[in-house]
């Protein structure tokens, strides 16, 4: 029996996934070398960035790099690449900083 070769595609976080029966599996929330995240519908509500500013208490919700660890301040959306190696926005994950 031949192994199937994977299947790559192109996701962003906030895009919404699917199963091969078209049930949605929830939203991706990040990306790295081994596949995507993906929050589940049933895991409750998303959090606004104030929202989890008071879940993390004194905490600061940033972004971080997962090629060179930058990290930095989240604007109105992540930067578009990493501004210290231009890593692709993909490589970018929400971060908590206290």
């Amino acid at each position: 029996m031949a192994s199937e070769e994977p299947v790559f595609a192109d996701v962003t976080i906030g895009q919404s996934v699917y199963d091969d029966e078209g049930n949605e599996l929830g939203s991706v929330r990040g990306v790295d070398d081994d596949g995507f995240y993906v929050r589940s519908p049933d895991s409750g509500e998303a959090l606004s960035l104030t929202q989890a500013r008071d879940v993390f208490g004194t905490a600061y919700v940033m972004w971080r790099c997962w090629e060179c660890g930058e990290m930095g301040e989240i604007g109105d959306q992540l930067p578009a690449n990493c501004p210290n190696c231009d890593a692709p926005r993909e490589e970018l994950y929400y971060w908590a900083e206290d």
